[in-house]
């Protein structure tokens, strides 16, 4: 496979104004994809964003792109990034564009595609729109340009949407939830999905102001939500990412239950209720002790490389339903195309209620692993994975941990990191062993 120069693994992402993320390239990517990706015929776009002040910027440039292709474009604003999949596949638009760096700060933002049905684009996709950002730009004729409109009830579209995954003969009433919506895309649409199932609901990160996104609020910043459950006395918490395609959870005394755990209840009630396709898909990252509890119902496990699209490609390859990351996504194929943090947790609190348990008794039989992620910065123009000393260190805590724990060196797909993962029986001894390779890794980036 030819090396993609612009798309990583979710799309285009970076820093504001420098490197991949600049005006100008955004114009001609608009152009590029529109060329690429117009087929069907129906000439339509559409374009959703999350809550970040360079939205607006990033918007009107694909906007003037998708145009010159010939393309028309339906706006919908801040819309979750499944809401974007979902609403492709409704309005048979030629793709969906969302304009987010999903779990980053406000000063990055990103680029990333869903095709006509709604799915991710694939990798030789991505690289035809490679090859026409070669090209120099050509408008179409005058009277073939695009036109914009907007789609007004997208957000009514979605609620209803997101809604109808709960079983109609369950209801959420005597539930008290806190929705943590990161001050993301999910802003206006996830408390009301939950408040209308008939839960209490208490929300925080719900005020965007375009600089806010993701700060110490969402999916990857835990204690808040985990503080805000304590305080409410909550049943459970549901924090999501920046765009909403992510979901990590809290139970009702204050832990957090993540992606793999998240899994494992999704997969045990789809075993209890007679509906479970086949096994489970994780990733490289997936915690070994979801791979063991789950052989203990006797359901099959398979890791792909990290990243949901790679997930989905192993799931689709053996006709599974379920699968997902430890990091929050998670894909459901009888429920979306694409991961979904608000419809993952509108399972969970299904199995909830169908079960009549906590979700602190519903992950109970999973024992997860301790692990330990420390994610390095290094210098793009070094290589510190083919580092002799990285790979002597590696090689010497592997041969400690044996056929008890894991290790695993990537480079992150989405920002200059080196994510180092060490698991084992004793938190102590993985601390130690992660610390130590992360420590090689960055003397080699130094050097």
């Amino acid at each position: 496979m030819q090396q993609r120069q612009f798309f990583g693994t979710d799309g285009i992402r970076g820093k504001i104004g420098a490197g991949k993320m600049t005006p100008e390239l955004a114009l001609k990517l608009g152009w590029a994809a529109g060329r690429v990706l117009s087929r069907s015929g129906t000439k339509k776009v559409i374009i959703g964003k999350d809550t970040r002040i360079s939205g607006y910027l990033f918007e009107s440039v694909l906007e003037a792109g998708l145009s010159a292709a010939g393309l028309n474009v339906l706006l919908v604003g801040p819309m979750p990034t499944p809401a974007i999949a979902y609403l492709t596949r409704t309005f048979r638009a030629e793709a969906g564009i969302v304009i987010s760096a999903s779990h980053n700060p406000y000063y990055d933002n990103g680029i990333k595609f869903f095709s006509a049905d709604g799915s991710k684009l694939d990798d030789a996709l991505e690289l035809e729109i490679e090859h026409e950002l070669t090209k120099d730009l050509v408008c179409v004729e005058s009277h073939l340009l695009g036109k914009a409109a907007r789609i007004d009830d997208a957000a009514g579209r979605y609620i209803e949407y997101c809604k109808g995954h709960f079983p109609a003969e369950l209801t959420l009433a005597g539930l008290k939830i806190v929705v943590d919506c990161a001050h993301g895309a999910t802003y206006h649409i996830a408390p009301s999905v939950f408040k209308e199932l008939g839960a209490e609901v208490i929300t925080i990160g719900d005020k965007p102001n375009g600089l806010n996104i993701n700060d110490n609020v969402g999916a990857t910043s835990m204690a808040a939500i985990c503080e805000q459950v304590q305080l409410e006395q909550a049943d459970v918490g549901i924090a999501l990412d920046g765009d909403g395609d992510r979901i990590m959870m809290v139970d009702h005394q204050g832990n957090v239950i993540d992606g793999d755990q998240i899994l494992y209840v999704l997969a045990a009630n789809a075993l209890n209720n007679g509906t479970l396709k086949g096994g489970v898909v994780g990733t490289l990252m997936s915690n070994l002790g979801l791979e063991l509890a789950l052989k203990r119902l006797n359901i099959p496990f398979m890791r792909s490389k990290v990243g949901d699209r790679y997930v989905m490609a192993l799931m689709r390859q053996h006709h599974w339903r379920i699968g997902g990351e430890s990091s929050g996504h998670i894909l459901d194929l009888d429920h979306g195309t694409t991961g979904d943090g608000i419809v993952a947790g509108i399972l969970v609190l299904a199995a909830m209620q169908q079960q009549q348990l906590s979700l602190a008794q519903l992950v109970k039989p999973l024992k997860m692993l301790p692990q330990v992620l420390i994610n390095v910065t290094f210098d793009s123009e070094t290589d510190p994975l083919s580092s002799s000393a990285v790979i002597t260190i590696l090689q010497h805590v592997e041969q400690l941990l044996g056929k008890t724990g894991r290790v695993l060196l990537r480079k992150s797909g989405t920002e200059p990191l080196i994510r180092v993962m060490v698991e084992g029986e004793e938190m102590a001894l993985v601390t130690s062993f992660a610390q130590q390779i992360a420590d090689a890794v960055q003397r080699v980036s130094k050097s």
